[in-house]
């Protein structure tokens, strides 16, 4: 058995989930379109930049949830899967998670994103296995914060082995182990895995890539 990591923003989907479910929230009028819009757009360029601060982002990206309650954003989260996630989920993308299906592999989504958002896109994918930042629960309500390690950069590692761990497994139990992304974020983890793979990379990530022969793939 093979491992086979997949990002999830910009990789398997040609766009950013996080991203638009901020857009998303602020369609629906649940949260200030002026201020909220701009707050968005900022922190975007700073994780483009490397220089996001992924704390301040998940109290800004996460404090909507604890508005409402589970059902509400349920209902919600069916509209945006439908109307911002359907249409930038890739053929391509598809045929590459079922190829490694197909191989038996153990496969899983590694993002940033919440796992609020991104359940459901995961699912989409027939992907058995999540590993994102976890919206912290009271047992009610979402209390607007994160809990544990954001899966973010080197937080990508200590959340996969985390995983791994749990499945009675480690980096060693695999002959091959993938991890595809377009980001520079996720040098860390594509810095580990035998077989790193740069799909649509952002420019340092291609830059990083050729300078150490690693394949650089499309899935647009």
């Amino acid at each position: 058995m093979d491992l086979a990591l997949f990002d999830l923003d910009n990789t398997l989907l040609a766009g950013d989930s996080d991203f638009e479910w901020a857009q998303f929230l602020i369609g629906k009028g649940v949260v200030d379109p002026e201020v909220h819009a701009a707050r968005n757009e900022a922190f975007y360029d700073q994780y483009k930049a490397g220089t996001l601060d992924i704390h301040e982002f998940l109290d800004f990206q996460l404090a909507p949830l604890a508005r409402h309650d589970r059902a509400t954003l349920d209902a919600w989260h069916g509209e945006f899967m439908a109307g911002s996630i359907l249409p930038i989920l890739e053929p391509k993308s598809r045929q590459l998670v079922d190829r490694h299906l197909a191989a038996g592999d153990l496969c899983a989504i590694v993002t940033a994103t919440n796992s609020f958002v991104t359940g459901p896109i995961a699912r989409a994918f027939r992907i058995p296995h999540l590993v994102a930042t976890v919206p912290a629960w009271n047992g009610q309500a979402f209390t607007g914060k994160a809990r544990g390690t954001p899966a973010f950069q080197s937080g990508k590692i200590e959340r996969v082995e985390a995983w791994l761990e749990s499945l009675g497994l480690w980096w060693g139990a695999f002959g091959r182990s993938w991890f595809y992304s377009d980001s520079h974020n996720d040098l860390p983890l594509l810095s580990i895995v035998t077989d790193p793979v740069a799909v649509n990379p952002d420019e340092t990530l291609r830059a990083h890539a050729a300078s150490r022969g690693w394949p650089v793939i499309s899935l647009r």
